[in-house]
């Protein structure tokens, strides 16, 4: 096995293990964070989660997060540019999963309902409401992120069973 056939190799499973990693995250608020928080009174429900978004902005998470998603792009590019290679669709896959289904889902909707949470009084008048839009719709955005890093995870596990070469 030659030099690159090593890197690819460990590339593909650090993306797998990231991707994996983070799956599991979201699956713990789909399975039964969120649903445990709608337990809680609008306010205690709203507070809960503005110190959840505080507390998930720490180099653990986000170096998972934002790591995992830079080997998905250096995955990505290295199938496109060896196309032919064995695994290369599942590598494309995976990180085409993550980056677009984890990734871009989290800035464009999951962050923007974090940022209006964060400005959220959980005394307001409002409360209620806007707490139960923020979980329905924040839920529903999270499952789709948890669902695209589970199948980024797949795939990339595919890439190693079917596309090594050594």
């Amino acid at each position: 096995m030659q030099a690159t056939d090593h890197i690819l190799v460990a590339l593909t499973l650090v993306s797998a293990l990231g991707c994996g990693l983070v799956a599991g995250v979201f699956f713990a608020f789909s399975a039964f964070v969120m649903t445990a928080l709608s337990r809680l009174a609008p306010r205690d429900g709203i507070a809960a989660m503005q110190s959840i978004n505080v507390a998930v902005l720490n180099p653990w998470f986000l170096g998972a997060f934002f790591g995992t998603g830079a080997t998905c792009l250096i995955a990505l590019a290295w199938s496109l540019l060896q196309w032919r290679e064995p695994g290369a669709g599942y590598r494309l896959a995976g990180g085409a999963l993550y980056l677009f289904g984890c990734l871009l889902v989290t800035i464009v909707f999951n962050v923007p309902k974090n940022e209006a949470l964060a400005s959220a009084s959980p005394e307001d008048a409002e409360a209620e409401s806007r707490w139960s839009d923020y979980r329905v719709t924040w839920t529903r955005w999270n499952h789709v992120r948890t669902v695209a890093s589970l199948a980024g995870a797949v795939s990339f596990t595919m890439a190693l069973r079917y596309g090594t070469s050594g």
